[in-house]
Order: structure tokens, then sequence, then C-alpha cells
């Protein structure tokens, strides 16, 4: 008896072994969802979305798990090695190549629906799709548009852009110009993280930067198109003094006390900026939201969006793919848009009338969602060593004016192209 007892122990013990983590003695499955929501009305919307989840499924319940964009990538490197990544990921889709390619997430087709797969153009499943693989949805995206102080435009008499008839940008730099004077600037450029910004605007001027051969290598080679984006930006701070050299270290946020106090005159932000500009703005302060200046591609721009995807380890995929389903039902997504203050992806949220007024500058940003690309580097493996190392600080020097134009196609091409090879061999 006594040896019996021993091997029903024994037994019991290996049974508990192979159970699932998440799923303890037959009750309810239980995924982690790592949300990078952080401002206080995108998390309380994503919150709420997890607890009318948790009400409807008992049987799929929900962890909601704070991460950081700041710190997202090193992050899931280290919880994908170490075998303790969320189940469900919260990411932008430039981030997901390495991931991808690494077998970290888990190829997603045929586990999303026919209504959710046709309700997100092709552009913005390009963003998603490795080889033959979809390997997160993308959800949430955010143009970059002009954030501009509307008395200071009218006073000086400019022509407003709009999204039919946009700034070219040569004609963005002279009004910036127009709108400068003693301490005051036209433009302000926080270019902390210059790489996004410069390459995504630079697809309105036929830049691209990234190139892939027959071979499916890819290759960087800075064109003309790559050229005026930067060439304005340096210009408007080194030559035309229609922009401080001070914000180019800055983030977005840190320019918006200026641009109250009257200090630039335009600032260009991602849309969700608004938000912050909405709660800040002194009493009386008018703001409105222009399009970004047009080049040869005209209001086209690029876009990493906003994404969720299925860990490759999680062992209830089905369920996984279902919770990301259900926060992004039309009515759902529209409530994460608006929480976020960024535009939705799916094609029935877009047509939501909260996202068409003219209030807080709903309407332009809705107007510009047609011409949203995949960004330049969306599926370029090496892209976060290559922009950390190699892009941002070639881009910071050339604003600066410590190196020129020609240092700067020699070090994104030359030094950039090393570190691509070694993702590529």
């Amino acid at each position: 008896m006594r040896t019996l007892a021993k091997a029903l122990a024994v037994l019991l013990l290996l049974l508990a072994g192979c159970s699932s983590p998440d799923r303890r003695d037959g009750g309810p499955i239980t995924l982690r969802f790592q949300s990078l929501a952080w401002q206080r009305e995108s998390v309380a919307t994503v919150k709420d979305l997890v607890r009318e989840w948790n009400a409807a499924r008992p049987d799929v319940r929900v962890e909601y798990v704070q991460g950081s964009w700041d710190t997202v990538h090193d992050q899931l490197l280290t919880a994908f090695e170490g075998g303790e990544a969320p189940d469900i990921v919260h990411d932008a889709s430039d981030d997901l190549a390495d991931f991808a390619h690494g077998g970290r997430l888990a190829d997603l087709t045929g586990l999303l629906s026919d209504r959710l797969t046709a309700d997100i153009p092709r552009s913005g499943w390009e963003t998603v799709t490795f080889g033959h693989g979809v390997y997160g949805v993308p959800f949430l995206q955010e143009p970059r548009v002009l954030i501009a102080d509307a008395t200071r435009l009218r006073a000086a008499k400019v022509r407003i852009p709009t999204p039919g008839h946009p700034w070219s940008w040569r004609e963005f730099r002279q009004v910036a110009k127009r709108l400068s004077g003693p301490g005051r600037y036209g433009v302000a450029w926080p270019l902390k993280e210059p790489v996004s910004a410069t390459l995504n605007l630079s697809l309105s001027t036929g830049g691209r930067l990234f190139h892939r051969g027959a071979d499916g290598k890819v290759a960087v080679r800075f064109t003309a198109g790559d050229a005026v984006v930067p060439r304005v930006i340096h210009d408007q701070v080194a030559l035309d003094h229609s922009a401080p050299a001070s914000t180019l270290g800055s983030g977005g946020s840190d320019t918006l006390p200026g641009f109250f106090a009257g200090r630039y005159a335009m600032l260009p932000l991602g849309f969700s900026y608004r938000q912050q500009i909405a709660q800040q703005a002194p009493e009386g302060f008018r703001w409105e939201v222009l399009p970004a200046p047009a080049g040869a591609g005209g209001l086209t721009q690029g876009v990493s969006p906003q994404t969720l995807s299925v860990s490759a380890g999680c062992p209830h995929k089905k369920e996984a793919a279902a919770f990301i389903e259900f926060l992004l039902r039309p009515r759902n997504m529209v409530r994460l848009a608006l929480g976020d203050w960024m535009l939705p992806t799916g094609a029935r949220a877009l047509r939501d009338p909260a996202l068409h007024t003219a209030r807080n500058g709903w309407a332009t940003g809705t107007a510009l969602a047609a011409r949203l690309r995949p960004a330049p580097a969306q599926s370029v493996r090496g892209y976060p060593e290559w922009k950390d190392k190699v892009a941002t600080p070639a881009y910071q020097e050339y604003y600066s004016g410590a190196i020129g134009l020609d240092g700067l196609r020699r070090r994104l091409e030359r030094d950039g192209n090393l570190v691509l090879a070694r993702y590529q061999r």
C-alpha cells in the first residue's frame, strides 16, 4: 500500500507538471495581455474593454499588464528569451520584423475572421506580413501633422493649407520664414527621435531609402527624394533661422510650453499630441491642425501602426486571437482611437461620425488616412540596431550642422549597410 501511494503521488506530480501553467484545476484559461497604452484616457479605455471581455467570457480570463513604449523592444527580447513573454503583445509594426523572423510571434493566418481581415486595407496588412506569415493586427495609426497657432497664421495673412490643397515643402519653408522674427520662430522641430519622422515624411517626396534587390536583400541608398525633407529641416535651422536648434534634441511634449507662449508658430507632431494640447493650452489660445507639406508624392507619408500580436509560446492561440477580434470590433476600435487620439485602421471604424468632426482637427487627420503607407523600414531586419547605432546619430549631426548632406549620405549608406548585412547572411 505504501508503494502504491508513492506511485500515485509521483503520477499526480507528473500530471500537474504537464498541465498548462495558465489553466489551473480545470478553471478558466488565463491570458496575459501587455498593453502600451499610456495616456490616462487610453489606459482607462483598454482596461474597460478587458473588464467587458472578462464579464462576457468567464472561461477565458485576460490579465492586464502595463508595458512602456520606451523599453518595449528590449523588454520583449528579454521576455522571449526567458520564456516569460505575454500571450498578447501590443507593439508597433516597425518593431516586429526581428521577432517574426526569430520565431517569437505566432503566424495569425487562419486565426482571424474574414470580417477583420477585409475591414483593414491591404496597406495595413503589409506592415505586419513577413515572408508568408501575418504576425500582428494593425489597429491604430498616426499621421504626422502641423499643429499651428491659428492667431499667428491669420495675422501673417498666409494661405491656410487643407488636405485638398496642402503646402509644398518649398511653400512651407517660405511660410516658416514669414512667421519668424526676433525671439520667435515659424516652426520648431522636436527631433529627439529623428529617424521615423524623417523617413515617413520623405515618402511625400519620393524617398524610400531602403531598396530590396532581386535576391530579397535590402540595401540603403540615399537618393534625391530622400534628401528633400532633411534639407528643408537643416536649412530652416542653419540658413533661414526659422527653426531653433535648441529643440532638435527635444521630444514633442518639450516644445508645448514654447508653443503656448508664442515662441513657435507651428509644430510638426504626431496626430495624438492633440490630446496634450487640448488639455494644456491656456484659455483663449487658438490652435488648429494642418496637413503636413506635400511633395511629388502628394500627401503620402509612412506610418508604423500599433499592432496586436500573439506570442509563439502562447498555448491558447485561438483564444488569444478571439480576444484581439473582440478588441477590434468596429465600435471598440473607435473607442480605442478616441482614447488614444489616433486613427483606426478599420474602414468601418473610420466612417464613424466622431472621427469626422472639425473639433480638435479630427476631420483633417481622417482625410489623410487614405494616403498612409507602410513606413519605409517596415520589413527590414536589423532596423532597430540600424536606427539606434547609425541613423539617429547621423541625422542628429546633420541637423545640428556637424556634418553636411554628403556626410549624412555616407553614414547612412556605408555604415548602415554594414549593419544590415549581418542580418541578411
